[in-house]
């Protein structure tokens, strides 16, 4: 015998059987909800991307802050030594007609133990120091900030001479890394 169907409390009958149609709803539903997963596992893909270059840029930023503010400290344990560089006579880019640059410099250097290998690597650095001074123009050399931008240039070309990778800040200036703390002029002349 056949089973009626069940009554509810008001006495309307309610099938056992969901159609065809209920299965379709439920089966768009999970598709939309796999599509709405994917696209938000993707994004945090990309985004966790980003964020791992950003961490990378934040590190090495925080790493050459660190190394700009122990730049400034002096150890009075230990004296700072100095690398006399021979005169450097250049002609510079011509501007407006025929200059020439004298420079006088020392390189400070934090280990004396690196004495030796700056001086061994002389012919090399001498070399980028003059290709550095010949690329620059009187104009550029005029203000403090030019000298002072082309100290931090010489300082990298130094660094870069022994092996040191160049870094930079976050406005793109060199910041020294390498044993060669800084390079000093002693005399500058621009005739």
């Amino acid at each position: 015998m056949a089973k009626a169907p069940a009554k509810t409390e008001e006495g309307e009958d309610v099938p056992k059987k969901k159609g065809k149609l209920g299965l379709i709803i439920v089966i768009v539903l999970l598709v939309v909800l796999i599509l709405i997963a994917a696209g938000v596992g993707a994004l945090l893909l990309l985004k966790g991307g980003k964020d791992k270059d950003g961490e990378e840029a934040a590190a090495s930023e925080a790493a050459a802050q660190a190394q700009l503010q122990t730049q400034g400290t002096v150890d009075l344990t230990k004296p700072p030594i100095f690398i006399p560089l021979d005169a450097f006579t250049v002609n510079l880019r011509r501007d407006e007609g025929d200059h020439y640059l004298q420079v006088v410099a020392v390189i400070r250097i934090a280990d004396a133990k690196m004495e030796p290998t700056l001086k061994a690597f002389m012919p090399e650095i001498r070399h980028r120091i003059n290709l550095l001074l010949s690329a620059k123009l009187p104009s550029e050399l005029a203000t403090i900030e030019g000298r002072e931008s082309l100290s931090l240039e010489i300082t990298q070309q130094v660094n870069e001479a022994l092996g040191f990778q160049a870094v930079r800040d976050a406005s793109g200036r060199p910041i020294p890394n390498g044993p060669v703390q800084s390079v000093l002029f002693t005399s500058f002349i621009i005739q």
